[in-house]
């Protein structure tokens, strides 16, 4: 199915079709008090209706209104014929455009996607799903993590689409308050900036953060001299992929089994990962030892208290809220340390 994203929302498509049955009932109200009019009194309301129904449908029965002695009514009956029968075939032509073009079956997939963004909570927003966004969105999808896509570029969205149906997308400027709204950044985790022009993040950064003070924001930077511009619109991170991608090739040269160590974290068939578990402010205070945390489902390498490290804690270490874990796991591992200390 090509999933090309309408022009028209299924707003605008039931206006138009709204509009037209609108004036066909309208059509048929008329037709019905004229008849009643110029027939007279011995004739029903359903049978003006119904000679109203046939003129309109052309269906060529004979008048159940009497109308050879009143040239008035007959030019009302052609009238009613006309624009009844143009109505019809307007209707019918908008319904055959938009099945052979496939924009009701596209709407109706639009309305689907919209409802569940709408229910979407601690999710995050891709602004940009090119060559970095889609790799961004791969892992988002490996750990489970749900996610909206947002592009100015329909074939970007059609090809991302095309190896991830389920996507929820939207087409259109993520620098633009109401497309970031309709993305749900009110109660959004984090935002992806990461178009590959450095002004369009900066902008994608200053709105965010507007709209949404609390929500993180990493941003792509690919010229050296705006990470600062970009850091002080809002951004919480920074990432140029040229500068990570120097370092990745001196590492691969100077410790080349840390990096295949990593490489191979990220390809197993578990879905392993370094995750951070933030221990939320009700946590009431405690050990780490208290957590149990002797499971295969996760390895806890550090803990963080406030701007203190501590590497390969002790049973013994206080936990309490703010506390930052740092662990080994794969994705439903990830869940179930989150649900043990009340994060979700």
């Amino acid at each position: 199915m090509n999933l090309q994203l309408p022009a028209e929302t299924p707003a605008q498509i039931a206006w138009r079709f709204g509009r037209a049955f609108a004036l066909l009932t309208i059509l048929h109200l008329a037709g019905t008090v004229g008849f009643r009019l110029l027939g007279g009194p011995q004739y029903s309301l359903l049978d003006c209706f119904y000679m109203t129904f046939i003129t309109i449908a052309t269906i060529g029965y004979a008048e159940v209104v009497d109308l050879s002695a009143n040239p008035a009514g007959r030019v009302f009956t052609m009238v009613i014929a006309f624009f009844g029968i143009a109505n019809t075939w307007y209707i019918m032509s908008l319904m055959v455009a938009y099945l052979v073009e496939g924009k009701i079956n596209e709407a109706l997939w639009r309305r689907r996607m919209e409802n569940q963004i709408h229910k979407l909570k601690n999710h995050y927003i891709m602004c940009g799903i090119g060559r970095v966004g889609r790799n961004v969105a791969n892992e988002l999808a490996a750990t489970s993590r749900p996610y909206v896509v947002i592009d100015e570029d329909i074939r970007s969205i059609e090809a991302h689409l095309e190896h991830h149906p389920d996507t929820m997308s939207i087409h259109g400027d993520a620098s633009d308050d109401d497309v970031l709204t309709r993305a749900h950044i009110d109660s959004a985790l984090g935002v992806f900036a990461v178009t590959g022009d450095d002004s369009r993040n900066l902008m994608i950064t200053i709105t965010a953060k507007q709209l949404n003070p609390e929500v993180r924001i990493v941003a792509r930077c690919h010229e050296v001299r705006n990470i600062e511009k970009i850091r002080k619109a809002g951004a919480d991170a920074i990432v140029s992929p040229d500068f990570t991608g120097g370092l990745r090739i001196a590492s691969a040269m100077m410790r080349p089994h840390v990096v295949t160590f990593l490489d191979e974290m990220l390809k197993s068939a578990e879905n392993l990962r370094v995750e951070e578990i933030v221990i939320p402010a009700g946590f009431p205070e405690s050990t780490i030892g208290a957590l149990n945390l002797k499971s295969r489902n996760y390895i806890l390498l550090a803990v963080r208290d406030q701007k203190v490290w501590h590497f390969n804690p002790n049973d013994n270490l206080p936990l309490r809220g703010g506390c930052t874990l740092v662990v080994m796991t794969n994705p439903d591992g990830r869940k179930s340390l989150e649900q043990r200390v009340g994060w979700v």
